[in-house]
């Protein structure tokens, strides 16, 4: 063999040495290499938020805008009353609500079972005592008909409304969930009517008075001139927020959505749509 033909056959083969090798260096290198998760929830960039129906829509025209900003698409989902939004949550048939408190939910959850979170306040509404033939809490008649909303947060907020106007006296104890059965007292022998939230505003005219909740008394037309109490504003437990469900609370875009509502834009909206009768609250 020439020498030539020797040293081509010794560099081939060490050629072939150095492949192996380097494929070896190779598949160790890839093995050690972090394996990208697959992108499912945290790439999520359009989402379904459910609301409720009326000046609420506005303000969130708005956030829809500024949530394109941050590369998130939202479509609002309107509903008619309180009950449904939850359910659509929970079913997954939207990806967040913004329409409630949180002794809401809690009566909720215990009701229904929902694993739902807030993730960030939006507003507070504080409830108040309106009517249209009396001008204040004290001029209300013995025998005097009150309307209150029936849901049980609400009626216990509501009841408390008129007892921080001496109107009636709540037992020692009494939680955020009050009823009419946890009056001790009830000096002017005031009738209180249970009515659902939407109703009690509208039914205005049939009542004495009715503690309405400010969403729903601006739905039914009633104005702060008709307001003659209304509940503190300070430490206020009744603030509305933004909730998912709470698998989702984590996800990447849970905090680009509270941030697409909690900006001056949409405070500006939000003064202008609720005149000073809702109060931004984050």
């Amino acid at each position: 063999m020439s020498k030539i033909v020797k040293k081509l056959l010794e560099g081939a083969s060490l050629s072939r040495r150095a492949a192996v090798l380097a494929l070896a260096v190779a598949a160790v290198s890839v093995s050690t290499l972090p394996v990208a998760a697959p992108a499912f929830a945290q790439d999520k960039k359009d989402l379904k938020v459910g609301i409720i129906s009326g000046e609420d829509e506005d303000v969130w025209r708005v956030v829809v805008a500024e949530a394109a900003k941050k590369g998130l698409t939202i479509e609002t989902v309107v509903f008619n009353d309180y009950t449904q939004p939850n359910e659509a949550l929970a079913r997954g048939e939207v990806d967040a609500n913004a329409f409630q408190h949180l002794p809401y939910l809690e009566n909720q959850i215990k009701t229904h079972g929902y694993k739902i979170v807030p993730v960030g306040y939006t507003g507070v509404w504080p409830i108040g005592l309106y009517s249209k033939k009396h001008a204040k809490g004290a001029e209300l008649p013995d025998g005097a008909v009150i309307g209150v909303p029936n849901d049980p947060s609400n009626e216990g907020r509501a009841l408390r409304v008129l007892q921080n106007e001496g109107l009636i006296k709540l037992k020692d104890g009494t939680g955020i969930l009050a009823t009419i059965a946890d009056i001790s007292e009830n000096p002017k022998k005031i009738e209180i009517k249970e009515l659902d939230a939407g109703i009690v505003g509208r039914s205005i005219d049939d009542l004495d008075a009715a503690v309405v909740n400010t969403d729903w008394a601006l739905k039914s037309g009633l104005t702060p001139e008709n307001r003659i109490a209304q509940e503190p504003v300070d430490d206020n437990p009744y603030r509305n927020f933004i909730a998912v469900r709470e698998e989702s609370k984590d996800e990447p875009w849970v905090k680009p959505l509270v941030e697409s509502y909690q900006n001056d834009a949409v405070k500006a909206e939000f003064d202008r749509v609720y005149k000073g009768t809702g109060i931004s609250a984050y």
